[in-house]
């Protein structure tokens, strides 16, 4: 007997509602750092990278973009806190737009994930603890060697409360330059994740402690930046299982848990969704230090997913297929792809027609070139110019 077709098009390529904005398909093109940006400027070469993996109806959000001087942890990252960078990344949003697409301006600190380098007049980097990165991670340096971590500066109580204000800022910053949205990154052991976590923040003022006490930072960031541009143009993301710089916690299905309930008490009070949460999968945990890992990750995205009133965006680790899976089973409304999406400017067309995938080459992840590793991937068919091909493509193929 023939084995019958399949002719119904995966949810993955199907339209989504999320919140204000409509969304022709469910691939999201994640934050990823390139360290491209020149003097923390947005770069003519920016314009074609991300309009290059722009689609009609698509979401995209850019890398890791600073709020202030001292954000940094990475060589060449932009920022958005200043006119200057604002007015460099109209330039990225309009070319993003032109093709239909959606971009967010992902909000960024690297909180003590830095090097007295990278700080305004040789400084340390602060954070929520005087505690420094151990030696099992290494910080990558400007000629391109890696190096220790620095010890950071504990924040004063009133200190920290003027670093949400900067968050705010930052995200009226976007607004101006014309991002549809921002997202706070929470995650991965930067700035917040490091008030988060109870294996980093060791505070004993209103912001250490309790998981109610590390959560007030995010949650104060939260109500001032929807306050300035919109909760339905905010988006959190957070990654409570991953261990990323030392960034552990006693208890992450618990963490995840506290931060989902604080965000959709957040939700109820304002009448409005945020546009969405995004969260990164535990499939990174180590399998050799938890060895009911694949258990852990269901109990842990399944849990969030359910507890989350509002889009859920999962991350990590994705293929076509666990992306198609996910959506299909509920697990997720929207899908972020980092790695492929950097080596496929095409991803989605490539994906919808279940074509074969570019290899990304890693060693050119963080280099300064504008053009090798970052713009030069090739499309199908020989196709490029920006990415002509994908944004033409119907989305009902």
């Amino acid at each position: 007997m023939a084995q019958a077709i399949q002719s119904s098009t995966p949810k993955l390529f199907s339209p989504y509602q999320m919140g204000r904005f409509n969304l022709a398909h469910r691939v999201v093109f994640a934050p990823c750092t390139r360290c491209r940006a020149v003097d923390h400027m947005p770069q003519e070469a920016h314009i074609e990278y991300y309009s290059q993996r722009s689609t009609q109806g698509g979401l995209l959000i850019t890398e890791g973009t600073m709020i202030d001087p001292k954000s940094a942890g990475y060589p060449n990252v932009p920022g958005i806190f200043n006119q200057e960078q604002v007015e460099a990344w109209k330039k990225v949003v309009n070319a993003v737009h032109a093709k239909g697409a959606l971009l967010f301006c992902q909000l960024w600190h690297v909180g003590r994930a830095s090097h007295h380098v990278y700080q305004p007049n040789g400084g340390a980097p602060v954070s929520s603890t005087g505690k420094q990165i151990t030696e099992k991670w290494r910080i990558l340096m400007p000629d391109g060697s890696y190096g220790p971590f620095s010890k950071p500066q504990t924040l004063s109580t009133e200190e920290v409360s003027k670093y949400v204000d900067l968050y705010r800022v930052a995200a009226m910053n976007a607004m101006e330059a014309g991002f549809d949205g921002v997202e706070i990154h929470s995650a991965h052991g930067y700035f917040i994740d490091q008030f988060l976590k109870d294996g980093i923040n060791d505070r004993t003022d209103q912001f250490g402690g309790s998981l109610e006490n590390r959560c007030r930072f995010l949650v104060q960031i939260v109500e001032a930046v929807s306050g300035a541009i919109g909760a339905e143009r905010v988006a959190v993301r957070i990654s409570p299982a991953i261990d990323h710089m030392d960034a552990t916690d006693t208890d992450p299905l618990g963490l995840g848990l506290g931060v989902v309930e604080r965000l959709n008490q957040f939700q109820a009070k304002a009448g409005c969704k945020l546009a969405y949460l995004h969260v990164t999968h535990p499939r990174f945990v180590s399998k050799e230090e938890r060895s009911d890992s694949t258990k852990f990750e269901a109990i842990m995205m399944g849990s969030l997913r359910k507890a989350y009133e509002g889009t859920f965006m999962a991350s990590g680790g994705y293929t076509r297929q666990l992306g198609i899976d996910d959506v299909e089973q509920g697990k997720a409304d929207l899908v972020s792809f980092g790695r492929q999406f950097i080596a496929n400017p095409d991803l989605v067309r490539r994906f919808m027609l279940d074509a074969p995938l570019n290899k990304y080459d890693r060693s050119t992840f963080y280099t300064s070139d504008p053009v090798v590793g970052f713009t030069d991937y090739p499309f199908l068919c020989g196709g490029g110019g920006g990415g002509s091909e994908t944004a033409s493509l119907s989305l009902t193929a």
